[in-house]
């Protein structure tokens, strides 16, 4: 098989194929798309998530506090705590395993989650250290925003810029290939936004707004986002090429190893639906947020719309970031 995330298709045949209960408690559960369970106590829902850390081979600790907390905020909730498990080589040392952990702690206390369990192993199934990561959050009852609620109409907001994170894992898997195309300021600037994968401050903020769907960006890029809604929705989108905000450094680095940004891992980015996409944005940008709206929901279809001219948009097989040729390192 591929390396990366199973295909759509695949996935949701094997969820559908192993879903014998269904509790009454659980209001949202897994799907394709749907990166988050909710789970009713009562006065407050329980956000639920997990996801690991494969595509990356450095600061693995801080993507994956940021990846997962992120599911949180994509569904309208405040992560609360996270379990972590680690898998580590035997050719790891303590001292590897313990900076890990460091980095994770240190994320995570800097947006107030508590590490409240997990496991650590070393182990021969791997061959470089594995993070995952379960978070759990809350929201008062019938506040949770569900990927599966974009509707019609609806005006898509991207957050930020795409490829943050891609651009990210490019400049530290690949720099001395990458050294010879970019400037210093712009290796340092590749390196610094890891600081930006966070997107808890929009989520709470288009929480509070009211909006029909949220998403964070991750494995698949831009398309890969759009797909999961749409078809967690049964609905399609039209979006304009030249509305994609993506940073010149990201399409110099997709240029160089001839990959395509909207396919391109992007956490940090959030994708968002709402029937007042300017009014969000003007809000979010109020709050140091860039967002811009890229295009609609529509009742079907997948189509970019580049130079006036419609393209049919095919489904996304994996992440660029598992395209690239290992003698470029």
């Amino acid at each position: 098989m591929e390396e990366g995330k199973l295909n759509f298709e695949d996935l949701r045949k094997i969820i559908l194929d192993n879903k014998t209960i269904k509790r009454e408690e659980v209001k949202v559960r897994n799907d394709v798309g749907e990166d988050c369970s909710i789970i009713d106590f009562g006065e407050c829902e329980a956000i639920f998530s997990t996801d690991p850390i494969t595509g990356a081979n450095k600061d693995i600790g801080k993507l994956a506090v940021h990846i997962n907390c992120n599911d949180i905020a994509s569904s309208g909730g405040e992560p609360i705590g996270i379990m972590v498990t680690v898998l580590a080589p035997i050719s790891s040392t303590l001292d590897e395993i313990n900076k890990v952990m460091h980095e994770i702690d240190q994320e995570a206390s800097k947006i107030g989650v508590e590490i409240i369990g997990g496991h650590t192993e070393v182990t021969s199934a791997v061959n470089k250290m594995i993070i995952s990561v379960t978070v759990i959050g809350k929201t008062l009852k019938g506040k949770a925003v569900k990927t599966a609620g974009a509707e019609e109409d609806d005006d898509i907001i991207v957050t930020k810029d795409i490829g943050i994170e891609g651009t990210y894992i490019l400049i530290n898997d690949y720099e001395e290939t990458i050294k010879r195309e970019l400037s210093e300021e712009e290796i340092i600037l590749s390196k610094s936004l890891i600081n930006r994968l966070s997107v808890l401050k929009e989520g709470r903020i288009a929480g509070e707004f009211g909006v029909n769907s949220m998403h964070d960006i991750t494995e698949g890029g831009l398309i890969g986002a759009l797909f999961e809604v749409a078809m967690a929705s049964s609905k399609g989108f039209k979006i304009y090429n030249d509305k994609i905000p993506i940073l010149d450094i990201t399409k110099k680095l997709s240029n160089l190893f001839k990959i395509d940004p909207l396919r391109l891992i992007s956490s940090g980015s959030m994708l968002i639906t709402t029937k007042n996409g300017k009014e969000l944005v003007e809000i979010l940008k109020e709050n140091g947020i860039k967002a811009t709206v890229i295009g609609k929901i529509c009742n079907n279809g997948n189509i970019l719309v580049d130079n006036n001219k419609e393209i049919v948009i095919e489904v996304p097989k994996r992440d660029e970031i598992y395209n690239l040729i290992p003698k470029n390192k």
